[in-house]
């Protein structure tokens, strides 16, 4: 590894210019001055071009014509960046200082490929967001976000390869991203940064969580009530994932389980609790898993994806 590689910092913005602002400004107290901006900015309703060139010149514009989501939005940034190394991250954070360095020490070690850093609440500093995830459960679909929502007393501050890089932050190696591809633009929003790691775990690399690199997430602590697009993404995107990456026994199982259980707890729970919007979000998340096969005919859910 060079001893400052270039690192290209890929960021999207989607109607929050105030907010990508505030992330851009905060890139400026960055001890480690070897990277490239790049800011891919998805169809705003307000064209950000003349705010970021008079006050972030150095930053690496692209304007995207459509909204290409959370993966499509990240990979055209990827695309043309020119780093050794690529930091995916939230425009909603701010990052720390010494973040850079702290996300390239794990990367002695050849067989690591992602590394997340420790992620807390913006609005509440003390308290944790990210300290790694368990891994999915192959019947459930399921899993959990390790340290959230606990006061941070050290509890988690020894690295270690975790399942699963978050989203909000992700560091990795530009020979990763040419071995695996990029994300996988389908899932649009909610659980890509899933399935690719399950895909760069399967290629041979580990993802690490490094916790004495820290970035502040401005997300709320509280979910609050779900819109119906996050019901529709995340029950079409749970079971996708799964098509995609259950392997083994297991995946004759989870759609038992899924239409069994899952399906009637989650229209049962919306009907009686009189949110048809969400129901009718889930039921065309269901309908999109069965339409939509990898040879786009309009078979069983039963069929895995390769």
């Amino acid at each position: 590894m060079a001893e400052f590689p270039l690192i290209s910092i890929i960021t999207i913005n989607f109607n929050s210019l105030q907010v990508t602002c505030e992330f851009l400004e905060s890139t400026k107290k960055l001890t480690y001055r070897n990277f490239e901006i790049i800011l891919v900015d998805n169809a705003s309703k307000e064209n950000p071009t003349e705010v970021i060139t008079s006050r972030f010149p150095e930053v690496k514009l692209l304007l995207n014509d459509t909204n290409l989501g959370f993966a499509g939005g990240n990979n055209s940034g990827m695309a043309i960046a020119k780093g050794d190394y690529f930091l995916i991250i939230n425009n909603d954070t701010e990052v720390t200082e010494n973040l850079l360095e702290r996300l390239l020490e794990p990367f002695k070690d050849n067989s690591v490929g992602v590394v997340s850093p420790k992620i807390k609440y913006f609005f509440h500093p003390d308290i944790i967001q990210y300290a790694g995830f368990t891994e999915i459960n192959p019947i459930t679909g399921r899993n959990k976000t390790i340290g959230d929502k606990e006061k941070d007393q050290g509890q988690h501050d020894a690295p270690y390869y975790t399942s699963y890089a978050h989203g909000a932050a992700m560091f990795l190696k530009k020979d990763v991203v040419e071995k695996t591809g990029m994300f996988a633009e389908v899932f649009f929003l909610y659980y890509e940064e899933l399935d690719w790691s399950a895909r760069i775990q399967r290629a041979g690399y580990r993802i690490y969580y490094q916790p004495e690199a820290v970035i502040y997430h401005k997300e709320s602590m509280s979910t609050g009530k779900n819109s119906t697009l996050k019901t529709y993404y995340l029950t079409r995107n749970r079971i996708l994932f799964l098509r995609r990456n259950i392997q083994g026994f297991s995946k004759f199982i989870w759609p038992f389980f899924f239409i069994l259980i899952s399906v009637p707890k989650q229209l049962t729970s919306f009907f009686f609790k009189g949110e048809m919007d969400h129901l009718k979000a889930f039921w065309k998340a269901l309908k999109w898993n069965i339409q939509h096969q990898k040879n786009g005919d309009k078979v069983s859910i039963f069929n895995n994806i390769q």
